[in-house]
């Protein structure tokens, strides 16, 4: 006998801080029969295991920990009478709307929606993603899982630390497993400078005297059971090891902190055209991928600095899903936005036609531009620009445009970097 078919008037694909934010809006913009679908058994999703503060500045104002800036959206939401169904694994999301998803108390559900929001966040870049030379011992872990041993399970990975990747998670890390009594002996980065936020740089590295070597990268592992041991090398401007700069780090836990990937399997398998340079969804400036009524926010849409911007960026999805449940959304020409010299991944990647709504264009910078301007043409012709003290890889760069400036677009959309003196 075949499952009966539920509808829904919006469907929210995960219940971390974007999941969240957005179906609270879409709740408080009107809509009732709403769901959200979460494979944990709690919702929150990665702020349940980050216990370190700094989030909520911009959004509330004050500084508060992972599991309290998550638990001010789960109270909201529960004041909402928002339902939201956990330990659910979503299998599929079709073109025409349909979810498949799977649980031990429901079994299998097939859930038809007016709008769906893909919500699912992102995951770490593995070690095999790496081709890192060496023995697959115990003591290789991604910076997260880590994370997770520390502050959720109770378990210390290790004693003699070396971090690989100078991401934000890592960064994190580094203060933490020092806090936890190990000896974090280097943080090495690939690149000539730290994919971190700054303010991680100093408060996780430099305050603890753990030393960050940059344009490195560990060449050899050892280790037969467990990790004894990594081999860190100089790179040239090819990111190829300089023979003759190799230092040897005696250790037993190497974290990964390598980089995020988007969640996207299931956006794939709905038809979603993704970036080849985010790895995420391509949208308009309601946050609409190509598939009408299917839209993306969060980290599965491009991997986020600041929950905060998230959070931000997920209440627009959540109000413009509800829009277009109500059937106030129509297809409509967009114009297209790409990436000028020294700019990588914009989003939104294409702003609808007549729209006069002001337009967040986020972006990482290639590099590190110091005493540098971003400009926005359309059609050649200049239409905003952003200065700023220095633009790093690290920070995401945010331009906006003005509601008049937007509604008189009539041509591609230009993103650059205006090199400083």
């Amino acid at each position: 006998m075949s499952n009966p078919i539920m509808n829904v008037d919006v469907l929210v694909v995960g219940a971390g801080p974007a999941g969240l934010a957005a179906a609270i809006a879409a709740k408080e913009d009107g809509i009732d029969n709403l769901m959200v679908i979460e494979r944990e058994h709690n919702p929150g999703g990665i702020l349940r295991q980050c216990i370190h503060n700094g989030f909520g500045l911009h959004r509330f104002k004050e500084e508060l920990t992972g599991p309290e800036y998550a638990q001010r959206d789960i109270d909201r939401a529960r004041e909402l009478g928002i339902y939201i169904q956990c330990d659910t694994t979503v299998l599929s999301v079709e073109e025409d709307h349909t979810v498949t998803c799977v649980s031990s108390e429901h079994g299998l559900q097939v859930i038809k929606a007016k709008a769906i929001i893909l919500a699912m966040g992102c995951r770490e870049r593995p070690r095999g993603a790496l081709a890192t030379p060496g023995t697959r011992c115990a003591g290789i872990y991604s910076a997260g899982t880590a994370q997770k041993f520390v502050n959720l399970e109770g378990y210390m990975p290790g004693k003699r630390v070396v971090i690989l990747g100078s991401g934000d998670i890592g960064l994190i890390m580094a203060r933490r497993m020092t806090l936890q009594g190990a000896k974090v002996l280097a943080c090495v980065e690939l690149m000539p400078y730290s994919s971190g936020l700054n303010r991680n740089i100093v408060q996780c590295l430099n305050d603890y005297d753990i030393p960050l070597y940059l344009s490195h990268t560990v060449i050899d592992i050892q280790g037969k059971e467990r990790l004894s041991g990594v081999t860190v090398a100089k790179v040239d401007e090819n990111r190829q090891p300089i023979p003759g700069t190799e230092i040897q780090f005696d250790c037993d836990t190497l974290l990964l902190s390598v980089g995020l990937i988007p969640e996207n399997e299931l956006s794939q398998g709905a038809g979603v055209k993704l970036s080849p340079l985010t790895s995420g969804a391509e949208v308009d400036d309601v946050l609409q991928t190509n598939v009408p009524g299917i839209f993306a926010c969060g980290n599965v849409l491009h991997v986020h600095d600041l929950v905060d911007h998230v959070s931000n960026e997920s209440f627009k999805a959540g109000r413009a899903a509800a829009a277009y449940a109500r059937g106030q959304i129509e297809a409509c020409e967009t114009i297209t936005v790409k990436d000028g010299d020294g700019v990588r991944g914009t989003v939104p990647q294409r702003i609808r036609k007549g729209v006069s709504e002001s337009v967040d264009l986020m972006f990482r910078p290639s590099g590190v531009f110091r005493k540098a301007t971003c400009i926005v043409k359309c059609g050649g012709k200049e239409i905003a620009r952003k200065k700023a003290p220095i633009f790093t890889p690290g920070e995401m760069a945010v331009v906006t445009l003005k509601p008049e400036t937007v509604a008189e677009l009539n041509d591609t959309v230009t993103v650059e970097i205006e090199r400083g003196e």
